[in-house]
């Protein structure tokens, strides 16, 4: 895919629009291209700012009430002569565009969910891992090894469990970047299909059933647990990357 073509999809990747087979020629692309790059994490930063709540402006609930009360007042009968008048025709036209205007610019900077944006990433990276042939940073099925890796990369302590005994191999782990902060990401396969498990602090104490969600034809199951949350992707069948959440847990 050539920077011109990747240039012109690149929004719709960023929004999860694309079909599965586009985003992975876009995430390839990426993954050997620096200017692209860099213009994918731009938009991206560009993205997540316009969702920030200082730059969200929304009308008063009692906006439209007025508004009516007053086009209402300007149409009673005894008031026909005036309601015509040049003044009150774009005092009128004055108050519905602003209405109109702050309507629209209240619905485009309405913040986008988190969890979905969070699962866009994530997918995102689970696809780059496997593209650039970089699912691990430290090769390992020891737990023992793998999990003193993480060691001094981060500033919290990710668990690392090991499941071969349950059919889900631990195969190592590596650094990644989601949400705007630095996370750990342990690799485990089962069967030909490879999981990957990110983890890092959660923002509360309270422990969350898990969540399931599917994006661009991937599994995704959220939870959170002893002050981590965790997010496991995978092409492998709901049913299994849930068991393995289950184990986990």
């Amino acid at each position: 895919m050539s920077c011109q073509h990747t240039d012109e999809l690149i929004h719709g990747h960023l929004d999860g629009e694309l079909e599965l087979v586009k985003s992975l020629e876009i995430e390839k692309h990426l993954s050997a291209c620096a200017v692209c790059t860099k213009n994918y994490e731009r938009l991206r930063r560009l993205r997540s700012a316009l969702g920030e709540t200082t730059l969200r402006y929304l009308p008063s609930d009692r906006l439209e009430e007025r508004l009516r009360s007053a086009l209402r007042q300007e149409s009673k009968p005894e008031r026909n002569r005036t309601i015509f008048q040049p003044r009150w025709l774009v005092a009128a036209a004055a108050l519905v565009l602003a209405f109109i205007v702050i309507w629209i610019v209240g619905r485009s900077l309405v913040k986008p969910d988190s969890g979905d944006l969070l699962a866009q990433e994530i997918v995102a990276s689970h696809v780059r891992s496997m593209m650039a042939d970089h699912l691990t940073d430290v090769s390992s099925s020891n737990q023992h090894t793998v999990k003193p890796w993480f060691d001094g990369k981060l500033d919290f302590s990710p668990p690392v469990k090991d499941l071969s005994q349950q059919g889900f191999i631990l195969t190592g782990g590596r650094l990644d970047y989601i949400g705007n902060r630095p996370v750990a990401a342990m690799v485990y396969q089962r069967g030909q299909h490879p999981i990957n498990l990110f983890v890092w602090p959660a923002t509360g104490s309270a422990n969350s059933t898990e969540t399931v969600a599917v994006r661009q034809g991937y599994n995704l199951v959220r939870w959170t647990n002893g002050g981590m949350t965790y997010w496991a992707v995978s092409e492998l069948n709901l049913p299994e990357l849930q068991q393995f959440a289950q184990l986990l847990r």
